[in-house]
């Protein structure tokens, strides 16, 4: 089946800096409800059968345009939400530095790694591949989430990129990564953010 992964528009807490995980979470700026409105003719040729969001109102406002054009619900599941921040909640500037840094750690090998108040790399993987699943019973489904919990997601499950990409590759609001597989068989990334990531022989 074919997988999009698409980060939110722009929220006010990413305008300013504000590390926002849990729900509800901020609303889009007007420049993310712009970005909202484009995904409309961005995914145009792109066939849907369903679209899933977080519990976080962001992903309900970005996914609401691509939805009413294409007489789809989105559907609900926390298992996409945020990778959760803890006693980090609302951080700026270099109060991002201890979130960042368990990311960086479950990366080097250390799944049991999380911030006080957080998640492990086994309970955001077991969350997002639940989602995951369900939407591969569909041809092709978008879930339009987060983007620190899609880059570890797609770093750990997808087989043609590998945690120096995800680490070094920009995942702007509403970027949009492309993978075909399933969960039983594995993923392939097609692109990333529009660009073409490199495939296995």
């Amino acid at each position: 089946m074919r997988l999009l992964l698409i980060r939110h528009a722009e929220t006010t807490a990413n305008a300013q800096r504000l590390l926002d995980t849990a729900p509800p979470g901020a609303d889009l700026t007007e420049l993310g409800r712009g970005q909202a409105a484009e995904l409309v003719d961005r995914l145009a040729e792109t066939p849907l059968d369903a679209i899933y969001v977080s519990d976080l109102v962001r992903t309900h406002q970005t996914a609401a345009p691509l939805a009413a054009a294409r007489d789809l619900v989105p559907i609900k599941r926390h298992g996409v939400r945020e990778i959760q921040a803890g006693v980090h909640e609302m951080a700026s500037g270099e109060g991002w530095d201890p979130y960042l840094a368990v990311l960086y750690r479950w990366a080097d090998g250390e799944p049991d790694a999380r911030v006080p108040g957080g998640e492990s790399r086994a309970e955001v993987m077991a969350r997002f591949d639940e989602v995951v699943a369900e939407a591969a019973q569909h041809e092709s489904a978008a879930i339009i989430s987060h983007g620190a919990v899609i880059r570890a997601w797609t770093g750990a499950r997808a087989v043609n990129v590998d945690k120096a990409f995800v680490a070094d590759t920009r995942l702007h609001n509403t970027a949009v990564i492309v993978l075909d597989g399933d969960p039983e068989s594995g993923w392939v990334v097609d692109t990333w953010a529009n660009e073409p990531v490199p495939q296995l022989d």
